[in-house]
């Protein structure tokens, strides 16, 4: 049990972690819990077989390894109350790294963080708990990025850019270098941030203005 995990939500984004795991092969049993309606429903050919309310009763029965696989498509809280569960009940959150990336030795990734395919992180970056690094984004040189943030697909962060906690960066956007971006913000796909934002919201065009 010592070389298995269980995914904490079903769904498309559970699918990325299950191929990036299978293509690792770094455990021997992957277990999926979900919500009680989906117990029986099959996810790249894995059974969901158990609900969220018995993590703490297969902790305690050897499975110590867990890692969030729902997604964040918009500002919720949803992803950060199910890692602050799953660290709380005992268990450990690995970083799932897939094998495409270049990840620089000289960054730092938290637990419970996914690096995707064709993901470029480098040097002196630091990455928080419970984030998504998601395909083919570049985060560039002395980037810092708080707990529980969502940089999409193909996402550009140019070097010495700061993102607030439980943001989103939508796929395709651009930030410019030495920007920081405030916590609970959300930054539309193809936005181009070229000035700091320091107020929540969501931003969007060229240049990112807060429409709301």
């Amino acid at each position: 049990m010592s070389n298995s995990i269980i995914l904490v939500g079903g769904g498309g984004h559970c699918k990325v972690i299950i191929d990036i795991l299978k293509e690792n092969n770094d455990y021997d049993e992957i277990l999926i819990s979900d919500l009680k309606e989906n117990i029986g429903k099959e996810i790249l050919g894995i059974k969901i077989e158990y609900t969220d309310d018995q993590l703490e009763d297969l902790y305690k029965k050897g499975y110590k390894n867990a890692f969030v696989s729902i997604g964040k498509v918009e500002i919720n809280e949803q992803r950060g109350k199910l890692f602050n569960k799953i660290k709380n009940i005992g268990f450990n959150t690995p970083v799932i790294v897939s094998k495409s990336p270049n990840v620089s030795q000289y960054s730092k990734i938290g637990g419970g963080t996914l690096i995707g395919k064709n993901v470029v992180i480098n040097p002196g970056t630091q990455i928080g708990e419970n984030c998504i690094i998601n395909t083919g984004s570049i985060i560039e040189h002395d980037c810092i990025i708080e707990d529980n943030v969502h940089i999409g697909p193909g996402a550009i962060l140019s070097g010495g850019t700061y993102v607030g906690k439980n943001s989103f960066i939508g796929t395709g956007a651009i930030i410019i270098q030495n920007i920081n971006i405030s916590q609970e913000t959300l930054i539309g796909a193809g936005a181009v941030v070229v000035k700091d934002i320091n107020e929540p919201g969501v931003y969007v065009g060229n240049p990112a203005r807060r429409i709301k």
